[in-house]
């Protein structure tokens, strides 16, 4: 039994997520998660919200709402909503969590102690309208790189490249709009990522199996320009982790908060720590995950991420781990992910555009988002969200392959023998050429989901149940009754079968459906097949069963066209 350690890239406090973000991380974890669980391995699989920085205060400010307690009940929706698409975290923390301060701070504290910290005298945009300085995130204007006018003073969304507020052309406060903007100095601590170039470096050429997507740019946030910059680490502000080392205070850094890029990936960790004390184990349960000196050095951990995070973690959070001189679990495979686009222009947040993950779940239960999303992962590139490319994956995969073959074997076996497997028959070439068919087919799709191949993977599972689809048409049971009810019983033996065989094998893509597969057919063995001819034997002659309700409706042309028209503006 291998032990697993998954996460997901920790999404913001500021509001609901979009369907774009959901794919970029926390689904595919999640697929990823429940497969490892389905073969018998242990699994840690953790999420947080991330709630600190300027994201957190400025939605805070707009909801009327004092930051903690808008962070509180954010934090609430968010894992609710996750509980809404069966997203199987063992915990969902919070990074403003006593463990979160706790751990940044014995991190920043050894930082300093190896010399990985030196105090930076800066400036920084002031703003006189607030009476304030402005943090990068409080700062917009236009991105001198790409011209695009909503660009943040840390980072294009756009075009994802890095600035610093002074980049940015005709820059105004986020909080105000003010464009009475000062340049002042003030201290600042950053961590010294260039003195960790070369053993970042060598890490990540250690890394033969990662996505080329995610060498790629880790090699060029390394390599480009000056190479590797030093990265500040504090920020003046009143929501946050207190700069402390370890529990000592920090002279000059009084007032002013750890940047959330520095305290949000320790979170990882934290939350591990917030799991263990909400279930009522020890500091040993949850070390054995992280710390390679008490049981982690067997743990494969595994990240998910969309491309804009890999810096941070290939980069930025390696060399917190590795900086800290401690035997932490470093990661051993990061699964990034491009971007999906929404109806010919982007998914956004900030703009509110897009379908949201609260607004999906009013509209359709989670299989249907579920199995669209991940069968449409964008992988090699970006992919596109468009209502009418879903309907018709909806339809034809869901309702037409998976849905109907459930649906057209119980009814028909209701009809003829009963709610109960038939006795009678043997199986014939047409079953032992079925059972070899899926046996290789089952062998892909375990390879592509060990190596998180999402669309592979979907494009196998689709194909498992095809198979079942095309025997089932060509064996004609309803045909065969007529003249031999012993065949017609044995083809319909096998298939009922096959109905548990996909809901263990759907169980990681589609859950819910996958459950009431299972419930249809009397069972609860969900034991991940190994030998698909064994497989098929399970539910035994004269087991009972039930017919389930419709698995999947069908997306009716009006439906879709009245969401199309719906959500084709801005959230508001």
């Amino acid at each position: 039994m291998a032990r697993i350690l998954i996460t997901s890239a920790i999404p913001y406090i500021n509001g609901i997520k979009h369907l774009g973000n959901l794919v970029g991380s926390q689904l595919p974890a999640d697929l990823y998660a429940r497969y490892n669980r389905a073969r018998g391995n242990e699994v840690m699989f953790l999420c947080a919200t991330d709630e600190h920085g300027t994201p957190a205060e400025l939605a805070a400010a707009k909801a009327g709402k004092p930051v903690a307690e808008y962070c509180a009940e954010m934090h609430g929706v968010q894992a609710e909503i996750a509980k809404g698409f069966r997203l199987s975290f063992d915990h969902f923390g919070r990074s403003s969590s006593a463990a979160n301060h706790k751990l940044t701070q014995h991190f920043a504290g050894q930082l300093a102690e190896a010399g990985l910290i030196r105090e930076v005298s800066e400036k920084q945009v002031y703003s006189h309208a607030d009476g304030r300085f402005l943090p990068d995130r409080y700062i917009e204007g236009t991105c001198p790189n790409c011209g695009y006018d909503k660009a943040r003073g840390d980072q294009c969304e756009n075009c994802t490249k890095q600035l610093d507020p002074t980049d940015l052309i005709e820059p105004r406060s986020a909080i105000s709009g003010s464009t009475d903007l000062e340049v002042r100095e003030t201290k600042h601590l950053y961590l010294r990522q260039s003195d960790m170039r070369d053993k970042l470096n060598d890490w990540i050429d250690s890394q033969n199996d990662w996505p080329i997507l995610t060498t790629s740019i880790a090699k060029k946030w390394l390599n480009d320009g000056d190479g590797l910059q030093d990265r500040g680490i504090t920020r003046d502000l009143d929501w946050g982790i207190p700069v402390k080392k370890g529990s000592d205070d920090w002279p000059g850094m009084e007032g002013k908060v750890f940047y959330v890029w520095f305290d949000a990936p320790i979170e990882y960790i934290a939350c591990a720590a917030e799991w263990a004390e909400a279930n009522g184990k020890t500091d040993a349960d949850w070390e054995r995950w992280w710390r390679t000196d008490k049981g982690a050095d067997d743990v494969r951990y595994v990240q998910f991420m969309g491309k804009d995070n890999v810096p941070f973690h290939t980069l930025s959070f390696p060399a917190t781990i590795m900086g800290s001189g401690e035997d932490w679990k470093l990661v051993d495979y990061i699964k990034s992910f491009n971007y999906l686009n929404y109806d010919g222009g982007q998914f956004s947040t900030s703009q509110g555009r897009g379908v949201f993950m609260d607004q999906a779940l009013e509209i359709l239960p989670a299989d249907y988002w579920r199995w669209w999303l991940l069968s449409h992962a964008p992988e090699s590139g970006d992919s596109e969200f468009t209502w009418e490319n879903f309907q018709q994956s909806v339809n034809k995969d869901l309702a037409d392959v998976l849905g109907n073959f459930a649906s057209r074997v119980t009814k028909f076996c209701r009809s003829k023998f009963g709610e109960v497997v038939p006795e009678g028959g043997e199986y014939g070439e047409q079953e032992l050429a079925l059972i070899k068919e899926l046996q290789e087919k089952l062998a892909f799709y375990q390879a592509h989901m060990e190596a998180m191949e999402v669309r592979k993977s979907a494009s196998y599972l689709r194909a498992i149940w095809v198979a079942g689809n095309e025997y089932l048409q060509s064996a004609a049971p309803w045909s065969a009754y007529k003249e031999d009810p012993d065949r017609a019983a044995a083809i319909i033996r096998l298939s009922l079968n096959l109905i548990r065989f996909y809901a263990v094998l759907s169980g990681p893509f589609i859950p819910d459906a996958a459950a009431k597969m299972l419930e249809a057919m009397g069972t609860d063995n969900a034991d991940w097949p190994e030998d698909v001819a064994e497989a098929l034997s399970l539910l035994p002659a004269g087991h009972e069963f039930t017919v389930p309700d419709v698995l999947f409706a069908k997306i009716q042309d009006e439906e879709r066209e009245g969401w199309q028209q719906k959500f084709a503006g801005q959230r508001t």
